[in-house]
């Protein structure tokens, strides 16, 4: 098959968090199964500059716009599917975040802005002689893309796939955007793409597409209930019978502690000693002070209440007082940021903070720490845990969508059965949170039980192989 992924963000072009890695990984898996995949992104100005290699295929010309839109390829790692990016400078070229300003801000355009991506997917559909290239599915992720099947006429033949990465960003924007993208007025309509008397971008994805599908069955079934359903779980429940939920996966070619290239000592299953000399390397490098009878704490995500990182700051002071060593990055609410850094400057050599994005000190953090928090309120899918038990490192996590779906709970059957790969917890406070912190550290007392559960993490197959497969049968099934 053809299949065309759309998306805002793939890795290792731009990457604001675990939607690119999934952009990235997904079309490389199905392209090793033999399959024409291309992958279409904004060429933003970043992304522009991480280009080794590239050629402009193609230049369209959209009513309304004063230039053409230009084409750009370049092949994703391993050269097993080709990239192509939408380059248009008033939309793209620019400094900074893909969706946020300088100030924290949604860019004033972004609806133009990905409309203009998803204007420019579907004219790959209508441009098969310019690009001698056509799609037979089009596969679009989060709401950047969801107005791409809404824009689709019903006679083209192509399979109409829509992803749902979080619901809650939805792509909301005032009547008056709807009106100045110059859409069909039918379109505003309660099955279209109206909601509250606003557009919304997700929705469109929602309606229009031949299949919906999100990162984990467990989210699947949240993101009908009002709890989780950010106000669409109406309609999530009425298209039910075309909702999926299917498992991200892990690149083991990015992230396996035998051949990663960002940390300091390889290590594997049946060698882990360099798993302890990693915690040493990297505690120093953090001037974290050592206590080999501590477990290493570590933290990787955005700085946000949805991934739980304030019951981590109320909970902090407590555990740092018992000596326990935390590394903490992200990027995300700047009061949250301060908070951490406020905590750290008070509890020097036993938590170290580093505010931004830095893909290598993630993968040292993996490799280093004994025990990876993730105390999310929901979490989708999330990747982090899996990477951890990849590298041995044990999981505390929520018991919510993917966490529920990937972390075996240490309950007493499970440690004697030796199947228990992590910790979790089920009410979202300080104190529960500190408990279960608690059980982890007393485990990690007991080297034989804390091996057990390292091993049996990292004899897990988190690879891309099964879910890429269960796409592609998701593709071939009866689209109508």
């Amino acid at each position: 098959m053809r299949i065309l992924h759309v998306a805002s963000e793939a890795y290792p072009f731009i990457k604001t968090g675990g939607l690119a890695d999934v952009c990235a990984s997904l079309p490389q898996a199905q392209a090793r199964l033999g399959h024409d995949v291309r992958v279409l992104i904004p060429a933003y100005r970043a992304a522009i500059a991480k280009l080794q290699t590239r050629k402009t295929i193609a230049e369209i010309q959209l009513p309304g716009l004063p230039a053409g839109v230009r084409i750009l390829e370049t092949e994703m790692r391993n050269a097993a599917s080709k990239v192509w990016l939408v380059d248009y400078g008033p939309a793209f070229d620019r400094d900074g975040n893909p969706y946020l300003d300088d100030t924290g801000m949604p860019w004033h355009d972004n609806a133009e802005r990905f409309f203009l991506l998803c204007r420019i997917a579907v004219a790959v559909i209508h441009n098969e002689d310019l690009l001698s290239w056509r799609p037979d599915v089009i596969h679009c992720h989060d709401w950047q893309t969801g107005m791409v099947a809404p824009l689709i006429d019903d006679d083209q033949d192509v399979v109409k796939i829509f992803t749902i990465h979080n619901l809650s960003y939805q792509g909301i924007f005032p009547r008056s955007t709807f009106t100045s993208l110059g859409l069909k007025e039918e379109l505003w309509a309660m099955d279209g793409v109206e909601y509250l008397d606003q557009m919304s971008f997700i929705k469109g994805g929602i309606v229009f597409s031949d299949w919906i599908t999100t990162v984990s069955p467990t989210y699947a079934r949240e993101i009908q209930t009002s709890d989780l359903g950010c106000g669409l779980e109406g309609l999530l429940r009425h298209r039910s019978d075309r909702l999926v939920g299917i498992l991200n996966g892990i690149d083991y070619d990015e992230w396996d502690p035998n051949t990663d290239p960002y940390i300091d000592f390889h290590y594997h299953a049946d060698a882990l000693e360099g798993k302890l000399q990693n915690k040493t390397a990297c505690m120093e490098r953090w001037s974290l002070l050592r206590d080999d009878s501590a477990p290493l704490f570590g933290f990787v995500g955005r700085l946000v209440e949805q991934k739980g990182i304030d019951l981590l700051i109320a909970a902090l002071p407590e555990l740092l007082n018992h000596g326990y060593p935390f590394v903490v990055l992200g990027m995300g609410d700047p009061v949250l940021e301060r908070k951490l850094q406020d905590i750290a400057r008070a509890h020097p050599g036993r938590l170290h903070v580093r505010i931004g994005y830095d893909e290598e000190m993630s993968h040292q953090i993996e490799a280093a720490a004994d025990i990876f928090l993730m105390p999310s309120r929901f979490e989708p899918c999330g990747l982090n845990q899996m990477y951890s038990m990849h590298y041995g490192t044990v999981p505390i996590v929520s018991k919510t969508g993917g966490l529920a779906d990937t972390v075996v709970p240490a309950t007493p059957q499970n440690l004697a059965n030796q199947t228990a790969t992590g910790l979790t917890f089920t009410e979202f406070t300080a104190d529960v949170l500190i408990k279960t912190i608690h059980q982890g550290v007393k485990l990690f007392d007991h080297e034989q039980s804390w091996r057990a559960l390292m091993l049996a993490g990292m004899s897990w197959d988190f690879s891309w192989r099964q879910s890429a497969r269960s796409y592609l049968e998701l593709y071939q099934a009866n689209s109508k």
